[in-house]
């Protein structure tokens, strides 16, 4: 229903569908910016995109869908656009105390390695562990099969299991001599 008004031109009934989404979507573009800036740029941008695009949107229930989709392609588009790479804001690293591994510094581990994996994994990873979508809503989201969105998982978690392998043996191991 509001779907369909939004359509019509009905301002007020895309502000409250938005109002639904607007938390999601800022989260997702923070994990991909990792900048708050660029994130809300990309949140902006994408509601832009949505208002104008939104007469484009096929089936009214997907319009969650539609809208990341929206967002996530406007996220991978800005970090070309600007040749920059995620990376963790090195001051965060100043602000925490060196101490074993904590849960903040397991965190920071952990988004270090998804900025160093492709963005296929990378987003499959996001919308299913941070998003909490199912493999069947992610297909559907990135328009391919559901065995690809599995595979793609799948390679996306043994590549960061690599990545953070590493780091985390070898320091049991070290403190274990």
């Amino acid at each position: 229903m509001l779907v369909n008004r939004a359509k019509k031109g009905d301002s007020e009934a895309f502000q409250i569908l938005i109002h639904e989404e607007k938390e999601k979507m800022y989260r997702m573009a923070y994990m991909y910016m990792r900048n708050e800036d660029d994130a809300l740029e990309v949140f902006q941008e994408s509601l832009y995109k949505a208002l104008n695009a939104i007469n484009t949107l096929k089936n009214d229930g997907y319009f969650s869908t539609w809208l990341m989709r929206i967002l996530i392609n406007t996220a991978i588009a800005t970090l070309k656009k600007k040749q920059k790479l995620v990376s963790i804001n090195m001051e965060i690293f100043d602000q925490i105390e060196d101490t074993e591994h904590s849960g903040t510094e397991e965190h920071l581990d952990l988004l270090q390695a998804m900025d160093d994996i492709e963005e296929k994994y990378k987003t499959v990873l996001l919308l299913r562990f941070y998003q909490d979508y199912t493999v069947k809503q992610i297909a559907a989201f990135l328009d391919c099969p559901e065995g690809t969105v599995k595979t793609n998982i799948r390679r996306g978690l043994d590549l960061l299991k690599t990545k953070l392998k590493g780091v985390y043996c070898d320091d049991r191991q070290n403190s274990i001599v």
